[in-house]
């Protein structure tokens, strides 16, 4: 039956009914979820719906294939196999396919894309996407003259009109929900906000703004280490009240201040650059580092992870370069990024020396792989990417794990700023955004910040001054912005752009 020739506005609609039963289930749970399906308006919403993915799809399809033939039927089954992936992980993690994710996605490594690789993803893959998508190729299409293929786009076109019309009491609602709905939507949720990603980039500035000039105030020696988190939440550390010690080694540490404060997005990209910008702003200004750097100060940058707006300096090693000048067992983890760090500061010849240190240490979901053994403090340990799957003491414990690993590396970071004589040593450690671990059915991050959970935003703010350096302020609540202006002050920068309201240290 396949070999017979079928025509083409049928075998646009067949597949888009496929489409529809593959992969909307997620869709359909939310609107049951937040809509009163029992009542004669929620029954017609849902038909409504439904009847509209159906045609809607069923028409740019058609249109697709009238205009591509086997171009279009190649970006069906792409566009089925990319479903299946976004279904796995909208079902694994409850992510939702928008803008910010889309930017998730696009910037990630390949070491952490592997990190989600399961044999239920190759489940998803083969069986609702690849599958399927060969399936797309077996019917031969029957194709009709140009002047009926108008004729049918626009009676369509008409019928949708009608449809959206006839819904008018719907509007509110689905104007509401819409940045949901449309993140649940296939494909079109990834095809979409993918263009809205790019559209995005290409309006921003890729050639960093240059701050105005800025001047070194005295010739104290002075270091300041910002370490970045990666995806830590500040309610999983003792620091902050947790009932397990996480913290065993900062906590009977002199001179160490915890601050509350809130992620300013759920994703690195843009926690790495609220932390090094000057202010809250769409736009690429210089960042941290490099403005140090151009203006005289000695800029150390580390990273075990990515991110980051563009780095312009000098001294700037990633994962593999470190790995290549570490000997021991634990060179694979983030302690690496303290591998020689002490030396390097005491070989500099200048004296206001700013490091970064950019963990990967939280980040999910394969939490257990993130530390040692010997920091496997909490059993049983989550050992499956599908987090759903672990029970909730397991995924708690392997992620606390983290959090003690994290500990480990502030508290020796710590000690060997106090082994640096003549200097005045302060350490900001400060995470990119936080983490969801099952509450709600939620993991990981990425939700927009409208809609993201505590956990998501709350993070750990922690610094660390040697008995000799500035004092800090009597503050409670800060955010990633005060970074940059507290920097400044340590170093005794002057700059036009520094703001004393956003600084953590005394003058």
């Amino acid at each position: 039956m396949l070999r017979k020739k079928i025509e083409l506005s049928y075998f646009a609609l067949i597949v888009s009914i496929v489409n529809l039963v593959l992969f909307h289930l997620p869709f359909y749970r939310f609107v049951c979820a937040n809509t009163n399906i029992k009542s004669i308006n929620g029954v017609l919403l849902l038909i409504s719906l439904t009847v509209l993915a159906v045609v809607l799809n069923a028409l740019v399809f058609y249109i697709g294939l009238y205009l591509l033939r086997v171009v279009g039927k190649s970006l069906l089954a792409l566009f089925f196999t990319i479903s299946a992936v976004a279904l796995y992980f909208i079902n694994t993690y409850s992510v939702l396919i928008e803008r910010s994710m889309i930017g998730n996605v696009l910037n990630t490594n390949f070491e952490e894309s592997s990190s989600f690789f399961s044999f239920t993803l190759i489940v998803y893959v083969i069986f609702l996407g690849i599958i399927p998508g060969i399936l797309i190729f077996k019917p031969q299409i029957k194709y009709v003259t140009f002047k009926k293929f108008l004729v049918r786009v626009s009676l369509t076109l008409g019928f949708l009109l009608l449809l959206i019309y006839a819904n008018s009491t719907n509007w509110l609602w689905i104007d509401k929900n819409a940045k949901t709905l449309g993140a649940l939507v296939m494909p079109w949720s990834y095809v979409v906000n993918t263009a809205r990603y790019y559209h995005k980039e290409s309006k921003e500035n890729k050639k960093q703004i240059l701050l105005p000039d800025a001047t070194i105030n005295d010739n104290e020696k002075s270091v300041m280490v910002l370490v970045i988190g990666e995806s830590a939440r500040s309610k999983n550390f003792s620091l902050y009240g947790y009932e397990k010690t996480t913290n065993p080694l900062l906590e009977e540490m002199q001179n160490v201040h915890c601050f509350n404060a809130e992620s300013s997005a759920t994703y690195t990209t843009a926690g790495i650059k609220a932390i090094l910008e000057h202010k809250n702003t769409s736009k690429l200004y210089e960042i941290l580092p490099n403005y140090l750097y151009r203006n005289g100060v000695e800029v150390i940058w580390r990273t075990t992870n990515w991110g980051e707006p563009t780095v312009r300096i000098e001294n700037y090693m990633g994962k593999n370069e470190l790995r290549e000048l570490c000997n021991g067992d634990n060179c694979e983890y983030d302690e690496v990024l303290l591998n020689g760090l002490k030396e390097q500061v005491l070989a500099s010849n200048k004296n206001k020396i700013f490091v970064v240190l950019h963990t990967s240490t939280s980040h999910g979901p394969s939490y257990y792989k993130k530390h040692p053994a010997r920091f496997t403090q909490f059993t049983p340990e989550c050992e499956n990417v599908e987090l759903a799957e672990c029970s909730r003491e397991e995924l708690i414990n392997s992620y606390d794990n983290t959090i003690v690993y994290t500990d480990y590396i502030l508290a020796t970071l710590i000690e060997e700023l106090k082994q640096l004589d003549g200097y005045n040593s302060s350490m900001i450690f400060v995470s990119d955004h936080g983490e969801s671990l099952g509450e709600n059915n939620l993991y990981m991050h990425g939700l927009p910040m409208s809609i993201a959970p505590k956990e998501q935003k709350d993070i750990p703010f922690i610094v660390w001054t040697s008995d000799e350096s500035k004092k800090l302020k009597d503050i409670q609540t800060v955010g990633q912005h005060h970074v940059f202006h507290s920097v400044l002050n340590f170093l005794a920068i002057d700059s036009p752009v520094y703001d004393s309201e956003m600084d953590l240290f005394k003058n």
